[in-house]
């Protein structure tokens, strides 16, 4: 490692011309002057020559920057350029800002240094050192790790290689911070530490480039992917300037797994991911393992209840108008008029978690005023039965005077959407990254998801028995599942006991539960046995989990049911239902409706006739046979009956359109700027219930915000008045 050597307020002088493979002095010697080795060098660019003296100034222990730029008036090109060391010159001093508040200025980093060079351009284009000054006012560095720090000697984040990495880190979602732990991971230690500042500087410079142009990188995103899934859907509402309004999409996967556990939709918008705060409006299910999936999703202009209908309206649209069971969502009224009109005959329930974060905060009041109220609240919300909870709910509205038009009144499981796109996306994704990043998260919980199939399909259910009904369940349910199955036959099996309340030829009805356990705290279970076994429990955990109880199983076993019947085992809990491409057919069962063929049905046939293809397109002769069959198809439909109209087709299958495939010579446009929500906050979370969220700072003495008594100007200024009137 060459020494460095460097006096204040003197110049570094040279030894000998000793010359570096890089044309930079080596030697060092007090006695002999370096104007003439500098003054005079050619250079063929003035990148050579700022590499020449950032070298030179990284042996001699400073670093430099590039101060000033001479252009010809005539042609716009430059004739002569100064670098000058980094402490050149002073700081310009701005004056405080008109508000009286005191701006924080950071510490003096330039002494007025006159150290410099300057080249000038000759008629041969080549670049000469007309100018040169080796005197310093400050110290130098005197070891290269402090050298080192210096801006202009930090060149590996300059580079393209490394350039290349923090673009590619943050497109997948990754902070600046986060950004820079990873690179200097990977770095050798001869290279200078990359900054978060500077990551940040490239990943803005990258974001310029699609300024005013996301819109279009978006749209053009969903149409490549279209030509690739022929599922794929989305739609665009435009205003009349061409920006955008709302947008909603769902990939032909998305599609296929709603078909499948679509019978509960969480629909959740307290999500932010792009500077422009649009509302994210994700919907999420359930899939066979128990893990939040993905059915679509949706960047909205605001949340009104117009809105939410013309997602809505999309949303069945693409899912074959085939409406869930249930809907969950928070406690929204814009969303829930919406829900009303769309979803009139589903089932509207509000997200437990979001019900239980207001919870304290509206029941506070009644609390506070009847020292019994908790209690009878607390009784009543774990009421067993629909009758026992709307009679409760008699008392306490008689009790406690409540209105009809609280919140008590009006409150009747919400996947937290932050563990799909946390480290994927934050407040400043642009609407093109968006789209990308969304669907790296979903393909993160799509391989989650295969992982699950893959660990169910190579192994085997441990059993606690040899009880036919718990080796059933091994068989079919997945890991999961089967885990939940196996606490609740435990429990039957070793902890319950049960006394007769009656008995007759169509059915017994038992009370069922823990011998350590208050008998009030039992619960109600029917046996049936007519020609199908029927066995219902007052716990309702089969009608909310579709997982038997183990009040049920503790019945069945008494009753020496030998198998677990099918109608319990639902199809969407078992491996069946994991996503298979192109080996197996999708049957027509329940998919009509009474009006004729259902937009389900022929996206199923459409989906049954893409999978033939696939598997026939590698053979000339399975092709022939293929096609063959479908000309005798197409002679017979039409002797029987005319064509419909394309249109008719292309909307009955659902087939995604965008507003822009329809109007190619529409012009479109960025959104404006960022949307009024509804109090969202600025970091990518889920919305802080009114509890969680801080206060803000009041004064005591001027009544004024953003401060306390302790830093109030304004008493400042009256003691020190006071003070002097004494």
């Amino acid at each position: 490692m060459t020494l460095m050597c460097g006096f204040l307020g003197t110049g570094s002088t040279f030894e000998s011309e000793k010359i570096n493979n890089d044309g930079v002095n080596l030697g060092c010697d007090e006695g002999a002057g370096n104007d003439q080795s500098i003054i005079g060098k050619v250079f063929d660019t003035p990148n050579d020559a700022y590499t020449f003296y950032n070298d030179y100034a990284f042996l001699h222990g400073f670093g430099i920057r590039i101060h000033w730029k001479f252009k010809n008036k005539t042609t716009n090109e430059h004739y002569r350029k100064t670098y000058v060391c980094n402490k050149e010159g002073f700081k310009c001093l701005k004056v405080n800002n008109s508000s009286g508040k005191v701006i924080k200025r950071r510490r003096e980093v330039r002494t007025g240094c006159k150290a410099m060079t300057r080249i000038s351009k000759q008629k041969d284009e080549k670049w000469i050192v007309d100018k040169f000054n080796d005197t310093h006012n400050h110290a130098l560095s005197l070891t290269p790790t402090k050298v080192m720090k210096h801006r202009s000697h930090g060149k590996f984040h300059r580079t393209m290689e490394c350039r290349s990495f923090m673009v590619q880190f943050g497109q997948v979602g990754l902070k600046p911070s986060q950004i820079k732990k990873a690179i200097n991971a990977m770095k050798t230690s001869d290279e200078a530490d990359v900054t978060s500042k500077q990551c940040a500087d490239v990943l803005s410079e990258q974001r310029k480039q699609y300024r005013g142009k996301e819109f279009y990188g978006l749209i053009k995103h969903f149409q490549d992917k279209a030509l690739v899934d022929n599922d794929q859907y989305f739609v665009v509402d435009l205003c009349d300037d061409g920006s955008p309004r709302n947008i909603f999409w769902a990939d032909g996967r998305s599609r296929d797994a709603y078909t499948k556990f679509g019978d509960v939709v969480v629909f959740d918008v307290t999500y932010m991911t792009n500077k422009y705060k649009m509302p994210f409006a994700p919907f999420v299910g359930v899939n066979h393992h128990q893990q939040s999936i993905l059915f679509g999703g949706a960047l909205l202009e605001n949340e009104k209840e117009e809105t939410f209908v013309w997602l809505f309206e999309n949303f069945l649209k693409c899912m074959f108008s085939k409406h869930p069971k249930a809907i969950i969502t928070n406690q929204d009224k814009a969303m829930g008029n919406a829900i009303k009109k769309v979803f009139p005959n589903n089932r509207h329930r509000f997200c437990e978690c979001h019900i239980e974060r207001h919870e304290l905060e509206h029941i506070r009041p009644f609390v506070a005023r009847y020292s019994d109220f908790q209690e009878s609240y607390r009784h009543w919300v774990n009421s067993d039965t629909i009758e026992k909870f709307e009679k409760k709910f008699e008392v306490m509205c008689s009790r406690y005077n409540l209105e009809h038009n609280c919140w008590i009144s009006e409150i009747a499981r919400s996947e937290s959407i932050n563990s799909f796109f946390d480290g994927f996306v934050n407040s400043n994704t642009m609407l093109n990254a968006f789209v990308l990043q969304y669907e790296k998260a979903v393909e993160t919980r799509r391989a989650a998801e295969e992982d699950e199939d893959f660990k169910t399909m190579n192994s085997r259910a441990v059993l606690s028995s040899v009880h036919p009904i718990e080796a059933k369940a091994g068989e079919c349910y997945t890991r999961k599942v089967f885990e939940v199955f196996k606490n609740e036959w435990m429990e039957a099996t070793n902890n319950l006991t049960h006394e007769t309340l009656s008995k007759s030829k169509e059915e017994i009805i038992y009370r069922v539960g823990q011998l350590d356990v208050d008998k009030t705290y039992w619960r109600t279970v029917t046996f049936r046995s007519m020609s199908e076994m029927n066995v219902t429990c007052s716990c309702a955990k089969y009608e909310i989990c579709e997982i038997l109880c183990k009040h049920c199983l503790y019945v069945m076993k008494k009753r020496r049911v030998e198998t677990l019947p099918n109608h319990y085992i639902l199809p969407r809990w078992t491996l069946n239902a994991r996503y298979k491409v192109g080996n197996s057919n999708i049957g027509l069962e329940e998919m009509n409706n009474e009006n004729g063929v259902s937009a389900f049905t022929l996206w199923c046939v459409r989906s049954n006739f893409t999978k033939v293809i696939e598997q026939a397109k590698e053979s000339p002769l399975k092709i022939d046979k293929v096609n063959t069959v479908l000309i005798k198809l197409l002679d017979d439909l039409t002797i029987q009956e005319k064509p419909k109209a394309f249109e008719n087709v292309s909307q009955g299958c659902s087939t995604g359109i965008s507003q822009v495939d329809m109007m190619p010579q529409l012009f479109v446009r960025d959104p404006i700027g960022p949307t009024n929500t509804k109090g969202r906050p600025k970091n990518a979370t889920r919305t802080k219930p009114s509890l969680e969220m801080p206060k803000k700072r009041t004064c005591s003495y001027c009544q004024g915000l953003d401060h306390y008594a302790t830093s109030c100007s304004k008493r400042k200024a009256d003691e020190l008045l006071q003070e002097k009137q004494w």
